[in-house]
């Protein structure tokens, strides 16, 4: 059994970070500083969803508790596959659960489209916050006290898609405003 805490994946989620920046650095032979500005925004939402995702919200004597690595628990996996199961089993907190998994992500469907202009409609946008909701969702499946969880990649997805519906409507409204 081994721990990962919260300052060891950000070192990791950090240096990684760094890594790929100066390989494309290297690669196009410049650093575009507007660009490296632009996707720190990019970095900010992972670190930030790393942290509410991987890692329990409440603190021991005011410590983030780490993630719990333990070969031997691994299977069954914790998941949940019933859509809106919560509805279902109501427990306390449920709806800060809710509010919580989709506000985590409306930043996500606002920056990508900023950052990645691959990313130009809210379609677009949308899936690939399914794809790295789903991708979140798998990660978690080998740690013991994480749940992979359905409602989550719903709710985080309509977060996205909020996100990117905001960056729709202002970018439009700018647009306007400078005809």
């Amino acid at each position: 059994m081994f721990y990962i805490s919260f300052t060891s994946m950000m070192i990791f989620i950090t240096v990684i970070w760094i890594l790929l920046r100066g390989y494309f650095a290297l690669k196009n032979k410049n650093i575009d500083w507007k660009r490296e500005i632009q996707l720190l925004l990019v970095y900010t939402c992972i670190v930030v969803i790393s942290r509410m995702v991987y890692f329990p919200m409440h603190l021991v004597d005011g410590h983030i508790q780490p993630m719990e690595f333990d070969a031997s628990r691994i299977l069954p996996f914790k998941h949940n596959l019933r859509p809106f199961f919560f509805l279902q089993d109501i427990y306390k907190g449920w709806q800060i659960n809710v509010i919580g998994n989709i506000t985590m992500f409306i930043p996500v469907g606002i920056v990508w489209p900023i950052c990645f202009k691959e990313l130009n409609n809210i379609g677009k946008v949308t899936l690939a916050g399914f794809v790295y909701t789903l991708l979140i969702e798998i990660s978690q499946l080998p740690f013991y006290g994480r749940c992979s969880d359905v409602d989550d990649m719903i709710l985080n997805t309509t977060g996205v898609f909020i996100g990117a519906v905001i960056y729709t409507i202002v970018k439009a409204l700018i647009k306007r405003k400078k005809r």
